[in-house]
């Protein structure tokens, strides 16, 4: 047969299995060429090592030659949208009775006993005698990839489900399958029969790690080991391309449908509403400072009010060059860079530094920003634990033969509030002659005695790259990075986002100019902050779901987002305004109020605030 590169050759199954405590965590699988074998090994435990339960114990690679490959079509979909768990399974039930599948309430009822099943649960459909010889384990449906494959280090629920559904409808005497993902975070099943794949998209509440899958077979007992041996030794390619597609209209409102389900849907906020506000990030109060907003007017009446084109054409203007030099000498580095947001200058400099052939690693909670800069660079991308210098120490050792080796971390986290120990991650980083990028969005202007950031308050040196924002402490729009001459040269010379992105706005970087400013020359504004997260935090001492990390965040733990959601609606009835923080932000089940807390804020709206959420511990514990 043909390669998916185009080449004949030996194809290979390469497939992984994590486990976490001796239970299942992980698993898929590909057929590719002899040549891609290595790199979709890596690319698969790099997707076990990053799955949202934690971090496995113990990972298998196989790989084994596989020849007799049949391609197949996949079967078309439908995605059917429900209410809740309880519609998604009576809409099961129904498809299975359309597909002349009699008892299905009992075969619903069964599926519960497939939860600590490794495989499948495989049914007689009619008798609904169990086939499989070993019922502990289960049927095993394996070796089979999709052409054109999903990406290995990232799991694609529906297209690795499609590519099982089909080859399982494929097998002799399969006339339907009912499935379960045991992902918490994927609430989204499926049934399929020889006709068609039903995407239903609601099955269970999100948060509940059980799964499971249901082969219903009919046919001759003799013929059942046949069944068997295709499902789990056939290797089988589906070709995904000829699925036929909801219209897009559709496609956007079940995948909506489900996000109402999940309890994740946002809705904006125009302003606070006279509510006080624990919410924002304008951690000095500059942003409505009349200074700050005289610099912003003053420089949209020199320069109007846009740049007018990117930063190497004509959109390089006197504001821009005066903040990059403020924040160098800020920062005590050579030179900056300013960009239009905090989230492009990650993007900026991650994709800049590191591409094919080089490694990045990267805290397991960092922003999305980091996140996605990693991915889009090319580069091999290797997480460690969150804040585990000795983890992050031994991984490093590991990739001493690669080209280049960035360690990036956000320096305060943005949803727990805890903070980077600089010197050890410098260390570190030093020794094994890795390239340091520490993100300071919400550390400048709020940690350090002057609020110059991590160095400032650890008295220790500077990361390599030294990222912040202009949009929190300093109450504007934009980001920035700062370092070595070089390295500033080098991200106006690679850095996608500054070279083919419009400059940011004369106003915006003219208010962060003079709130940079402010801060430096009145030296009690961050000391206001300061004194105001001593107090919040002596105030919620004795209150445990909330935990302090000694910079202005302050996570509320609720862990279900629902409750989340209704506890942030009860802090509005009482006046304050403090949001509700789920997934994808943060983990499923780890959903949190976050408490933000500013310069601005009075003495007695933080003390009425740590009253309220002690009442609601309090409550919750009786």
């Amino acid at each position: 047969m043909e390669t998916s590169d185009g080449s004949h050759g030996k194809m290979y199954g390469v497939k992984m299995r994590a486990s976490l405590g001796g239970a299942h965590l992980s698993g898929a699988e590909r057929i590719v060429s002899a040549r891609r074998v290595v790199s979709t090994l890596a690319a698969l435990a790099r997707r076990a090592l990053g799955h949202e339960r934690g971090v496995p114990d113990s990972i298998n690679l196989k790989v084994e030659a596989q020849c007799d490959i049949l391609r197949i079509k996949a079967l078309p979909v439908i995605t059917e949208t429900v209410a809740d768990e309880a519609a998604g399974w009576a809409r099961v039930g129904e498809i299975l009775s359309d597909a002349g599948i009699k008892r299905t309430n009992e075969i619903c009822e069964l599926f519960r006993e497939t939860y600590p099943m490794r495989g499948a649960m495989l049914l007689d459909a009619d008798t609904l005698e169990r086939l499989e010889p070993d019922r502990k384990r289960g049927i095993r449906a394996t070796n089979m990839d999709s052409d054109p494959s999903s990406p290995a280090d990232r799991k694609n629920h529906f297209a690795e489900a499609l590519t099982l559904a089909s080859k399982v409808l494929s097998a002799p005497g399969i006339v339907g399958e009912v499935c379960m993902s045991d992902d918490p975070s994927y609430v989204t099943g499926y049934v399929a029969t020889k006709d068609c794949y039903h995407r239903i998209s609601v099955m269970k509440k999100v948060g509940e790690p059980v799964g499971g899958r249901i082969f219903l077979y009919r046919g001759p007992r003799e013929a059942v080991a046949e069944t068997i041996r295709y499902l789990e030794r056939q290797a089988v390619v589906v070709e995904r391309e000829h699925a036929t597609r909801l219209p897009r209209a559709d496609q956007l409102a079940a995948d909506l449908a489900a996000v109402d389900a999940a309890g994740l849907r946002r809705e904006m906020r125009v302003g606070f509403g006279g509510l006080v506000s624990f919410a924002d990030n304008d951690y000095l109060g500059l942003a409505c400072d009349s200074r700050v907003k005289e610099a912003a007017a003053r420089a949209v009446a020199e320069y109007g009010a846009g740049a007018g084109a990117s930063r190497l054409v004509t959109g390089t203007l006197e504001p821009h060059v005066r903040l990059e030099r403020h924040i160098a000498e800020f920062k005590k580095a050579e030179s900056a860079v300013v960009f239009s947001t905090g989230y492009m200058a990650n993007l900026g400099a991650i994709t800049a530094l590191v591409g094919r052939g080089d490694v990045v690693l990267s805290d397991k909670l960092n922003h999305a920003s980091i996140i996605d800069g990693c991915r889009l660079s090319g580069a091999e991308v290797a997480v460690y634990p969150h804040l585990d210098m000795d983890a992050l120490d031994q991984m490093l050792s590991e990739f001493h033969s690669a080209r280049r080796i960035l360690v990036v971390s956000d320096g305060v986290f943005s949803m727990d509030g805890d903070m980077l120990d600089l010197p050890r991650f410098l260390e570190i980083c030093r020794r094994h002659d890795a390239l340091s990028m520490v993100d300071e969005a919400h550390a400048l202007g709020v940690v350090g005695r002057t609020g110059h950031g991590l160095s400032e308050h650890f008295g220790c040196g500077f990361p390599d790259v030294m990222m912040g924002t202009l949009s929190k402490a300093l109450g504007s729009s934009g980001g920035y990075v700062a370092g070595s001459a070089t390295l500033v040269d080098y991200m106006r010379q690679k850095s996608r986002p500054f070279i083919f992105n419009t400059a940011p706005t004369p106003a915006s970087v003219a208010a962060a100019d003079a709130a940079l400013s402010l801060m430096e020359e009145d030296t009690s504004i961050v000391g206001r902050l300061h004194a105001n997260i001593a107090s919040f935090s002596d105030s919620v001492a004795d209150v445990p779901n909330v935990r302090r990390g000694g910079s202005a965040i302050f996570p509320v733990a609720v862990g279900d987002e629902r409750e989340a959601v209704a506890r942030s609606k009860d802090m509005e009835c009482h006046g304050f305004l403090v949001p509700a923080i789920r997934y994808p932000t943060v983990a499923h089940g780890a959903a949190r109020l976050r408490v933000s807390l500013s310069a601005r804020h009075k003495e007695s709206e933080i003390s009425a605030l740590a009253s309220m959420l002690r009442a609601w511990y309090n409550t919750s514990q009786n």
